[in-house]
């Protein structure tokens, strides 16, 4: 099971959207060298309010690119980096990964899946309307989001476009993911 990184994105300053560069560098236990969410504790800004100590869960975000096509339909252009992912796949169910599960990007780099992203306003400041095709209900009522799944890095390494994805599923028990 795998897929392919289709682009790599990161931003040393704080905004939505992020520029695609030609690799990036995971860090362990950090995310990304020279992006903002970097770091072992919390460096989401809304978080950080919170509480400033929490661990980190948020280093890495890959977004499958099937959700641009799927939402190109509905009259949103969406190209990668634009949601502010830093990792954009094909061919993974992201959103269908249970929690743990060990994502190998190119030769060297590891994440771990911690949850699913929680789409926020800005999704709708970026492209007014897309929000409501990020969120919405599965076949129990229950609140579904699809912008992407959050991740820690377990083993550094560089990523590139064109790079494998291999899935990894953990042992035991397979949780669903939750919002992180």
């Amino acid at each position: 099971m795998g897929g392919t990184i289709t682009a790599v994105s990161s931003n040393g300053t704080y905004s939505f959207s992020k520029p695609n560069r030609e690799s990036i560098t995971l860090l362990a236990g950090l995310g990304m060298e020279g992006d903002v969410h970097a770091g072992a504790t919390v460096k989401h800004r809304f978080r950080m309010r919170k509480d400033p100590s929490q661990p980190n869960l948020r280093q890495v975000h890959l977004i499958h690119e099937e959700l641009f096509d799927e939402v190109r339909p509905a009259g949103f252009e969406v190209a990668a980096g634009q949601l502010g992912e830093n990792v954009t796949t094909r061919g993974i169910d992201l959103l269908g990964l249970p929690t743990g599960t060990r994502l190998h990007l190119g030769a060297e780099a590891v994440v771990e899946v911690t949850g699913l992203r929680n789409p926020c306003a800005q999704i709708d400041g970026f492209r007014k309307g897309l929000m409501k095709q990020v969120v919405g209900h599965d076949e129990n009522g229950r609140v579904r989001f699809w912008s992407g799944v959050m991740s820690v890095v377990v083993t550094g390494g560089v990523v590139r476009p064109g790079d494998p994805v291999k899935v990894e599923l953990p042992d035991g028990p397979h949780l669903p993911l939750e919002v992180v």
